[in-house]
């Protein structure tokens, strides 16, 4: 069972029957919301809302999650508030501890959850991860990992909703892709990191297909490998897309940024290189997920992204919107297998 001050990351404090559980929870409570089922199971329990980045998806599905079950989610523009500060950044009137941020909010609410990577971060490699991970320290409430620049949990969660629905549960030994794909600028490495991860956990057959500079870090890479040899899968890299579309059951073509364009302990930069993350990736314009790939694949795979989508760039149109493509499903799954980590993590507060 879920514990209540678990936050959704990757570690070893979620085990497979973690998630397979909330799975479960959120394909009950899809159903309930297509039907027209009242389920409001958090009256008066209050999400608090930390976003440091841009969202639809994200945003969206936590608000109408929230008041879906019957509570309330509060949005939070850092620029509005106080900046909530890791130690050592401290500016008057400008900051506030994230110890006190953390706190405060505890006493307020029912759970704090936070979205937070890329320029608010400096691009610098598990810094988001840190703040959050300084949230969870203080905050006596549960925290919930919205994105940051090492996870995406609950796209991660959504995600493995839709291949558990789309392959009716039988998605042990199938083959299963993700892949790069051509786009331009930094992204984060959050949603491959997290896909690469559940999908070994889920005793996937895992192809990371990528061109070389866009590796992940080498311990998500091992820790896959230890999930493949655990749950009965398998993991391999290659730098061939099309060889790794070959007889796929799933494929998941998503931009991120070159591995050396980041601040990270793998480099000395100091500030992120734009310019060598465009280079790169213009090197690998031919990384698209067109139909001619999709061709190269089993006659019903499924076509997945996070979205945004590149769309010219990262896939074309007769993809996306194609017969294959289950990335709209795969998106609306992030309101229920959010609502279901919700009801699950959030306890009463008297």
């Amino acid at each position: 069972m879920l514990g209540k001050n678990k936050d959704p990351r990757i570690n070893d404090d979620w085990s497979i029957d973690d998630w397979k559980l909330l799975i479960e929870i959120a394909k009950d409570l899809k159903k309930k919301f297509k039907a027209g089922v009242p389920h409001d199971y958090m009256t008066r329990q209050t999400l608090f809302m930390l976003f440091f980045n841009d969202s639809l998806r994200t945003r969206n599905s936590f608000e109408a999650g929230m008041t879906q079950l019957g509570g309330h989610a509060h949005f939070l523009d850092p620029s509005a508030i106080y900046k909530p500060a890791l130690p050592g950044e401290d500016v008057p009137y400008k900051t506030e501890r994230i110890a006190d941020v953390g706190r405060v909010l505890s006493e307020m609410g029912n759970a704090i959850s936070i979205r937070i990577y890329g320029d608010p971060v400096e691009w610098k490699y598990a810094k988001g991860h840190k703040i959050i991970q300084e949230f969870a320290r203080w905050a006596d409430v549960p925290l919930i990992n919205m994105e940051d620049d090492i996870f995406h949990p609950c796209q991660a969660l959504a995600d493995w909703q839709a291949i558990d629905e789309h392959l009716n549960g039988k998605y042990e030994k199938k083959k299963y892709v993700m892949s790069y794909a051509f786009s331009g600028g930094l992204k984060p490495l959050a949603v491959p990191t997290s896909c690469v991860l559940h999908t070994t956990m889920m005793g996937m057959d895992v192809v990371f297909a990528r061109p070389k500079g866009f590796e992940l870090e080498d311990s998500i890479i091992a820790r896959c490998k230890e999930y493949a040899d655990m749950f009965g899968g398998s993991f391999e890299e290659t730098e061939d897309m099309e060889a790794a579309f070959e007889g796929a059951d799933i494929v998941y073509p998503k931009a991120w940024a070159p591995r050396d364009a980041l601040v990270g302990p793998w480099n000395n930069r100091t500030v992120p290189d734009k310019e060598l993350a465009n280079k790169l990736a213009l090197q690998a314009r031919g990384w698209i997920c067109d139909q001619r790939k999709m061709d190269l694949a089993n006659k019903n795979v499924k076509y997945m992204h996070c979205l945004p989508a590149d769309r010219g760039q990262e896939v074309t149109d007769e993809v996306i919107d194609g017969p294959n493509s289950i990335c709209f499903d795969e998106a609306g799954n992030r309101l229920h297998s959010q609502k279901a980590l919700m009801t699950a993590i959030m306890g009463k507060k008297e």
